[in-house]
């Protein structure tokens, strides 16, 4: 155990993180294999890391090592185009890869059984890929539609996935940021792409990563049955480990967006990479400054002087160097140059005075239990031990983390802050809305490409997909592995507070999870956002501590504590070691039963969500959202938005906030859970003691009634500029009881569930027109809605809503294959079913079954309820809730782009300009 002093010379017992179980060897060939034994879990993750990232990308093709990414999930030699997803998606497992600076990454995550079958997978593609002119054209599309819609359609994507970089590494590759641009997408050939593989990827410039349940010995034979013969290519790997350039000068550059909500601005200082010893004390001198409540940017820039809506600060470490970035965004009419003064204040009191014996402590508190946090599973830990070998070339490196943050001292975050935040080789980014436009805006800095095309293998070869007689076979799946389901146990006290118990020792971790009747569903109609104020409140300050000083004593713990809220309930939720859970425990009920509601308290959480609001209306995916709602309930009951509006907030006083908060926070509508490293016996004396004698004599508040507003409507928000167009469809559709639950869940899943579902076949695999279309169903205590989404350029709208309502159609017209009907269900299944492994996957899982009061057996019934959906249920459900007379259209975009052929189709429209959108009332006829 780890000692680490806390508030008042006390000393908290802080549990050393555990050190990872592995086994490294390297093949002939040069692949390393790092493999890590899990017994207690029915999965495994495979993930291949490649040693190449965006910093390798060839002069003139920024974006290609992204863009490869995405090639590297079509066919290879012998398993045909969609057959991975296959592998994963359909057998109830997952897939996906990053792109980074210094390395790309590939994982995936399957039942045990079926480790072999990915094992051939990934030694094909890495052998064999295929790279033909139309995947080549599709896949870039693809990724223009992922640069859309991370830069052009978030009002800050530019500023977070562009400038930052390209500002903080001016001369270097890193300053070239992973997506590229659509210029240098465009400009990419079919030739280079393979050559781009045959350069990069080989086996002597990877790491295999297997981690969860397998057999060592057998392992190691599959390994060397499937990679072993993989040739490592005579030509040399092209060096790329230029220095970052020292930055010389100051210099100050400014930004410009449209319809962006509120200026922000950005100060960055080199910083070392990841491995140097300086990086430990950075970390450190991070958390003191922005990790929590009583944080110093949180404190002085939001709580006190009211400057900032956010403030926090970034540390970016990669192989060769990194940048420390603080970042401001305003509010309240304030101007970035009020958030520059206020940020270098910081800045320099971090060089002028040590921090803190308390402040000290509790950063490295924070810090290490999130090391904890970040070893439930087995995928977390395969991650260290890829990302430690990538970064540092040892993969045991993640594991001494806990030693070197414990290490560092006051005088080492003041060493550092003098070393690296320095005035002189500061950069300052500023970002405003178009609209404030006094010059001309900054040019991005082009970074520095070190690879050129020349440097590229001119030998690659050209593989073709092996007639079906020709290809190797695929490996049979093994034993299915039986899939653990979590001991439950439950308990009533005297008072009728209900206590469930899911015991789990994977981390010395455990948390507490309180659920109340006190969804948004009770907000007046005209007040909507008063139920999540009143959640954020109870964990803002208590009637004998001020919010600061919960903040801190939390923090201090290394405990997360916070609250959540939905239509139907709200929770309040604790996570800590082991060591400190009591206390964290005897915070959460302090909260919870004697929170201060505080005006000034609400003044500011009031002010923040206004601005949380606005932000929103500039999120192309939140407004469709919320207009379905009021389209799909109107003004009552699921109808208004969680978090409320401008101006439905402004109307919420602390007489409505202590109103709520009596009515509904309340023993009576309450259950208590605890999960992860506890006992039953203690948790259920814990809870004795904390809530025994909390009593309650005052009836329950039935909840407003329920009016769905079937369509069909269509609603078009018109944003002139937006950079991308979303489109949403949806319906009303069940509660959570109802029988047809799970026939509708599966039909969404069959819909829009993942990659191979049929959305997203019509929309980004077939036609290249979004980088992903999804469907989901979510349903309440007394009804719900399911709803399609996808992301478009402006002028494949229209198209894109056409496709949409055609898959609807289809459900409804033609019975579902079974075959189709498995390969949907398993993601299901297997989301499940990895969702219980963590600590919070658990609790909120545990928080929603018994809330709607489903029996605890419900999760190990879930597999076998989902595989009993018939397809005569399916086609029932979709006829019942998917016809054309009943399906709503919202619309978000630069509408001038679409609205033609959509006037054609729906003369009946409704054309709202975004800056007219009232979201209190009704948002169509």
């Amino acid at each position: 155990m780890l000692l680490v002093a806390v508030g008042g010379g006390e000393l908290a017992a802080q549990p050393a993180a555990a050190t990872t179980d592995y086994h490294q060897r390297v093949l002939a060939n040069g692949l390393t294999v790092l493999s890590a034994p899990d017994q207690d879990t029915a999965t495994v993750t495979v993930q291949v890391w490649y040693r190449v990232g965006s910093k390798d990308d060839p002069q003139g093709r920024s974006g290609f090592a992204h863009l490869f990414e995405h090639m590297m999930f079509k066919a290879s030699r012998n398993l045909p185009d969609g057959m991975l997803d296959q592998l994963t998606e359909d057998v109830g497992g997952t897939n996906n890869a990053q792109t980074w600076n210094d390395f790309t990454d590939y994982y995936a995550v399957v039942p045990a059984n079926h480790l072999e079958r990915i094992l051939f997978a990934e030694a094909d593609r890495m052998a064999s890929l295929v790279i033909d002119e139309a995947t080549f054209n599709a896949e870039r599309n693809v990724v223009k539609e992922e640069y859309r819609e991370r830069i052009l359609a978030d009002p800050y994507g530019a500023l977070f996935g562009l400038y930052m970089s390209q500002e903080s590494f001016r001369g270097h590759p890193y300053g070239r940021p992973s997506i590229g641009s659509i210029v240098d997408l465009d400009a990419a050939t079919l030739d280079e792409v393979r050559r781009f593989h045959a350069t990069f990827y080989r086996p002597d410039n990877a790491v295999l990563v297997i981690a969860g349940r397998f057999d060592p010995a057998q392992l190691d034979a599959l390994v060397d049955r499937y990679f072993a013969p993989i040739a490592r290519p005579a030509r040399p790997i092209p060096a790329n480990d230029a220095p970052v350039p020292v930055r010389t000068a100051a210099s100050v550059s400014t930004y410009y967006a449209p319809n962006l909500p509120f200026p922000a601005t950005v100060l960055s200082y080199p910083a070392p990479g990841y491995g140097d010893p300086d990086r430990p004390a950075l970390s450190v001198l991070n958390a003191i400054l922005s990790a929590g409540g009583s944080s110093r940017l949180y404190n002085h820039l939001v709580y006190e002087q009211k400057l900032a809506n956010s403030a926090s600060a970034s540390l970016q470490t990669m192989r060769l160097g990194g940048w420390f970035a603080l970042v401001a965004v305003m509010t309240g009419g304030h101007t970035v140059a009020e958030g520059e003064a206020a940020l270098a204040v910081e800045v320099q009191r971090l060089r002028d005075e040590p921090v803190t014996p308390a402040e000290l402590d509790e950063a490295k508190n924070e810090l290490i239990a999130s090391i904890l946090r970040n070893q439930e599973t087995a995928v977390d830990r395969a991650f260290q031990l890829g990302y430690s070998t990538m970064m540092t070339d040892d993969p045991a490196y993640g594991d001494g983390e806990t030693a070197r943050l414990s290490a560092v001292t006051a005088a080492d975050v003041q060493r550092v802050a003098r070393k690296y935040l320095v005035d002189s080789q500061r950069v300052t980014l500023r970002y405003l809305d178009e609209s404030s436009r006094a010059g001309q805006a900054a040019t991005p800095p082009p970074g520095r490409a070190v690879i050129t095309l020349s440097d590229l293998d001119a030998t690659a070869p050209v593989v073709t997909l092996a007639p079906p007689a020709s290809r190797l076979p695929l490996p049979p799946a093994g034993p299915v592995v039986a899939v653990p389901t979590p001991d439950v146990v439950s308990r009533t006290l005297d008072n009728g507070l209900r206590i469930v118990v899911a015991p789990s020792s994977r981390v010395p971790l455990a948390s507490a999870w309180m659920v109340f009747d006190a969804g948004s569903s009770f907000d007046p109609a005209d007040k909507a956002g008063l139920a999540m104020l009143v959640a954020e409140l109870v964990t803002t300050s208590t009637t004998d501590k001020p919010a600061p000083v919960l903040a801190a004593q939390t923090e201090q713990l290394g405990a997360v504590v916070g609250a959540e809220t939905n239509s139907d309930f709200a929770y309040v939720y604790a996570n800590a070691p082991v060591g400190v859970f009591e206390q964290s425990l005897d915070l959460m009920t302090q909260m919870i039963r004697s929170p201060a509601l505080g005006a000034d308290d609400l003044a500011l959480s009031r002010s923040q969500a206004i601005d949380g609001v606005q932000w929103a209306r500039t999120d192309p995916g939140m407004v469709t959202h919320l207009v379905l709602k009021r389209l799909l309930y109107g003004t009552g009951r699921y109808g208004a938005s969680t978090d409320g509006t401008a101006q439905s907030l402004a109307r919420i006083g602390r007489d409505d906030v202590v109103a709520f908060y009596r009515a509904h926070w309340r023993p009576a509508t309450a259950t208590l859970i605890f999960v992860g490293d506890i006992e039953p016996d203690r948790a259920f004396a814990l809870a004795q003691r904390n809530f025994g004698d909390w009593h309650d004599t005052q009836a329950v508040a039935a909840p407003p009634a329920v009016d769905p507003q079937p369509g069909p409507r269509v609603v078009v928000v018109d944003q002139p500029g937006a950079g991308q167009a979303a489109v949403m469809a949806g319906v009303p559709a069940v509660k959570y009881n109802d029988d047809s639950y799970y026939p509708l869940l599966v039909t969404s899943a069959i819909l829009g569930g993942g990659t191979g579902a049929r959305l997203n076949k019509a929309i980004r695999i077939e036609r290249g027109l979004s980088y992903g279309a999804w469907a989901s169903l979510a349903s309440g205590s007394a009804g719900g809605s399911l709803s399609a989404y996808a992301q478009t350029r402006n002028d494949a709208a229209a198209e894109v809503s056409t496709l949409m309502l055609g898959e609807f159609a289809r459900l409804a017209e033609s019975p579902v294959p079974q075959a189709e009907i498995d390969a949907r269900t398993e993601p299901l299944i297997g989301g499940f079913a990895r969702s219980l492994e963590t600590a919070d996957g658990l609790g909120g899982t545990l928080a929603a079954m018994v809330f709607y009061g489903r029996p605890l057996s419900e999760l190990a019934d879930y597999a076998p309820k989902i595989r009993a959906v018939t397809p005569a249920q399916i086609q029932e459900a979709a006829r019942r809730f998917f016809g054309q007379d009943r399906i709503d259209l919202v619309f978000y975009g630069d509408a001038k782009a679409f609205i033609e052929p959509l006037k054609a189709r729906y003369p009946k429209l409704t054309l709202i300009p975004a800056d007219k959108l009232d979201l209190d009332g009704k948002v169509a006829p």
